[in-house]
């Protein structure tokens, strides 16, 4: 995937098809992660598509995974809509017949014309599931705190050059990334060295230098909170949480993108949703140029459309550009690690079991 196409120019038409209005207004219930990103999505998707049909639509936020949509399909009882979820779980959740297939040719095309197929970015559009931005896990510090703070992902790893708590996702996906580029495995070679016995003995040998002075998180509110009360010296966190708490509230955090593991998160209906129907015509909105584009404004992520990156510009209240931003600027993917969904697909169940198990030690 050539990520430098996002910032590509594009032609702009004049006009998206967003596809049929929905017939009558519904409850809509809309699963997301909450925090500055819950509120990017509410400000390019929910309220224009409230406006423009009248369904109301009720946010609820959850920590990830496919154990809330698994249960809810196999008791029959399918609460939520519509789902925004990392590309591993969506994977697996279609693999397990877990949500409806959408047709990607019915998404509409770009704003310049261009048929959705090819203007999603490569490796972007699923049977059971769209895309809609480009995100990454990183690391952060307090400058104030830190003024000659940690370049690398080594230095989050050296508690001696940088003492003090570090936050951590109490997961193992990017976790056992991190730990092995800590240890000077190159981003190119990461999956393949945790693809063996060794690889994975390697990374936890490294998480356990740590360990005693990890602060576990699981909701992506926390990290940014953790830094500013000082709880932590430094924090993996996603990106636009981060950018978010220094663009929107001040904060003197820097971001470290040495070694950053980016992702995708896409939509998913779960089998069963009972306003499938208007769940599809939301994402159709939703990921259609100018929403993604405008989410863009709010949140430093990347749209998963082409067509989207030319309308990418400011912040939307300070004179701040957000291409250099974005996870998939040039600049900051020189040592990054694309999350490989179909290791963590086929793995995450005993790495979990793994790593859940070191921690309780």
């Amino acid at each position: 995937m050539k990520l430098t196409k996002l910032l590509a120019s594009t032609a702009i038409g004049a006009a998206i098809a967003f596809g049929a209005t929905v017939a009558s207004a519904k409850d809509l219930t809309v699963v997301s992660w909450g925090g500055a990103y819950t509120k990017s999505q509410v400000e390019a998707y929910h309220k224009p598509y409230i406006a423009k049909t009248g369904v109301n639509i009720k946010s609820e936020d959850y920590n990830g995974g496919i154990a809330e949509i698994k249960a809810q399909v196999e008791a029959g009882n399918v609460t939520w809509d519509i789902v925004d979820v990392e590309l591993s779980d969506a994977i697996r959740a279609c693999d397990e017949g877990l949500l409806e297939t959408i047709d990607a040719s019915a998404l509409p095309a770009g704003a310049d014309g261009t048929p959705a197929k090819e203007d999603f970015i490569a490796g972007t559009l699923y049977d059971c599931a769209v895309a809609n931005i480009v995100w990454t896990t990183i690391f952060a510090y307090d400058k104030s705190k830190m003024p000659n703070g940690p370049k690398t992902m080594a230095d989050f790893f050296d508690t001696a050059k940088f003492p003090g708590k570090r936050g951590l996702r109490k997961n193992p996906k990017v976790n056992l990334e991190f730990a092995l580029i800590a240890d000077g495995v190159a981003a190119k070679d990461v999956y393949g060295v945790l693809a063996t016995p060794e690889g994975v003995d390697r990374a936890f040998k490294k998480l356990d230098t740590i360990k005693g002075d990890v602060v576990w998180w699981e909701a992506g509110a926390q990290p940014p909170q953790m830094l500013a009360d000082g709880e932590v010296a430094m924090t993996t966190a996603y990106n636009g949480r981060i950018f978010n708490a220094v663009a929107g509230e001040g904060k003197p955090f820097e971001i470290v993108w040495d070694g950053h593991v980016w992702d995708l998160d896409l939509w998913v209906i779960p089998k069963g949703a009972k306003n499938k129907d208007t769940a599809l015509d939301f994402l159709k909105f939703s990921t259609a140029t100018e929403q993604l584009a405008k989410q863009a404004s709010y949140i430093s992520y990347g749209p998963a459309r082409k067509s989207s990156a030319p309308l990418v510009g400011k912040y939307h209240n300070k004179d701040i550009d957000m291409g250099p931003q974005m996870p998939t600027d040039p600049a900051n993917l020189t040592n990054a690690v694309q999350n490989n969904f179909e290791f963590w697909a086929d793995n995450a169940d005993q790495l979990t079991e793994r790593f859940n198990a070191w921690v309780a030690k």
